[in-house]
């Protein structure tokens, strides 16, 4: 074995210009392989970060549901005949949810539950001259969203902890106070649906970097918001709850939802079109670097082509001195894999290099103000696929030439010499 390494050693030095070519083709591949999938991933984990950081792993609600069943079907006199008129309307049920501090203290209890915030969700109207803007309004505990959505991640100017610790007072979507007109420290009339009108003032702005979603959303304490509404301090609309295993959030959601008799949605339900757009991103991403690591391979196999031609009387005398065919086979394998390990190394560090490159570079727009670089991603896992990709594109270009290789016969190549 040391003797075929050592010939294939010789090979290599002999066209070591050939052989270079072929070393920076693949650590090129490599390289543009980790930056681009390191690059794409950051920028997925972005992505899913805008929304996952403010998304709950299960959402506990009342969902306003229609009747099912019209009046004259509860009827004996016309229960078999046949209702062709159907206008079936939602039925008066309550929004809150009932007993809703019972079963945030049932689900405190619950070892599989990390976090509970507790919610109040209400529309609302903003006035502006004599335009009604309008707008939603959140209730919420701003110490609980912080520590488990990074709602302070996202307030780009004055102290959210103030619609907490001071009465009246209100934290406006960014995109909201401009059209407002509005600043920290400015009143703000806002009515509810039930015609109440309140003045409050803005402490702070909010920015989820979702401009659509900064244009309508506002928040203000749980006191506040019940205030508003005129309800009593066990008015709840929604409970969301950070769990310890995520996978498990679809048969939790539907447990809670059959033992509290409300309605739960899952992250899985709620983030499905998230996952859908990373998905194809980094399928796209795979697919060029995979079409990459082939191009390389192409070159590897002109190369080991163009080596076995030139080095014909090489192989000969080899065959005719006593080696087998599959011994010359292993040695421009080995040939083939060296450039694989040699280039592969260098393109993981030479990647490495290139996202630390990517992530230096400023990033700075007014939608996304958390982000002050490029994202990039240094997943372990994509230097593991870009180094396997190196080695199997390596050894199936080395394939084809070295089992050319192994069938040469050194008679046919001595008489023709």
């Amino acid at each position: 074995m040391n003797l075929i390494v050592s010939i294939a050693w010789s090979l290599l030095l002999a066209r070591w210009r050939q052989t270079l070519v072929a070393a920076i083709g693949v650590a090129f591949s490599i390289m543009m392989f980790v930056a681009l999938l390191g690059f794409m991933s950051g920028l997925n984990e972005m992505m899913d970060s805008l929304f996952l950081n403010r998304t709950p792993d299960i959402r506990l609600y009342n969902e306003i549901r229609p009747m099912p069943l019209q009046p004259i079907a509860m009827s004996p006199s016309y229960r078999g005949g046949h209702h062709f008129i159907h206008s079936i309307k939602a039925t008066g049920s309550r929004t809150g949810i009932y007993n809703s501090l019972a079963i945030m203290e049932t689900l405190r209890r619950d070892d599989r539950v990390t976090g509970i915030v507790p919610k109040i969700l209400t529309q609302a109207f903003f006035r502006q001259g004599a335009v009604d803007i309008t707008a939603t309004v959140s209730g919420i505990d701003e110490g609980l969203e912080s520590s488990l959505f990074h709602f302070e991640d996202y307030v780009v100017a004055g102290d959210p902890s103030l619609i907490g610790r001071s009465p009246n007072t209100i934290i406006l979507g960014k995109a909201l106070a401009e059209s407002l007109l509005v600043d920290i420290g400015d009143m703000v009339q806002l009515t509810t649906a039930e015609g109440e009108r309140f003045s409050l003032k803005v402490v702070a702005l909010w920015q989820s970097g979702i401009r659509d979603f900064d244009k309508v959303q506002s928040f203000v304490s749980l006191p506040t918001a019940q205030k508003l509404l005129g309800k009593t301090a066990n008015y709840i609309t929604d409970i969301q709850l950070r769990i310890k295993v995520v996978a498990a959030a679809p048969g939790i959601a539907r447990e809670y939802s059959r033992l509290f008799n409300v309605s739960a949605q899952d992250l899985k339900m709620l983030n499905a079109e998230f996952e859908t757009g990373s998905f194809i991103r980094s399928l796209i991403s795979y697919a060029v670097g995979v079409t990459l690591l082939t191009v390389s391979g192409f070159g590897i196999f002109n190369i080991l082509n163009m080596m076995i031609y030139e080095k014909m009387d090489s192989i000969a005398i080899l065959k005719a001195t006593g080696f087998a065919g599959r011994d010359v086979k292993r040695i421009f394998i080995f040939i083939a894999m060296s450039i694989g390990v040699a280039g592969g190394l260098a393109g993981l560090i030479a990647g490495f290099l290139a996202s630390l490159g990517i992530d230096q570079l400023p990033f700075r727009t007014a939608s996304l103000p958390t982000m002050r670089t490029y994202p990039v991603s240094y997943n372990p896992f994509i230097y593991f696929i870009g180094f396997t990709f190196s080695l199997i594109s390596t050894y199936l270009a080395g394939w084809q030439p070295s089992g050319k290789a192994s069938e040469v016969d050194p008679v046919v190549i001595i008489r023709g010499k």
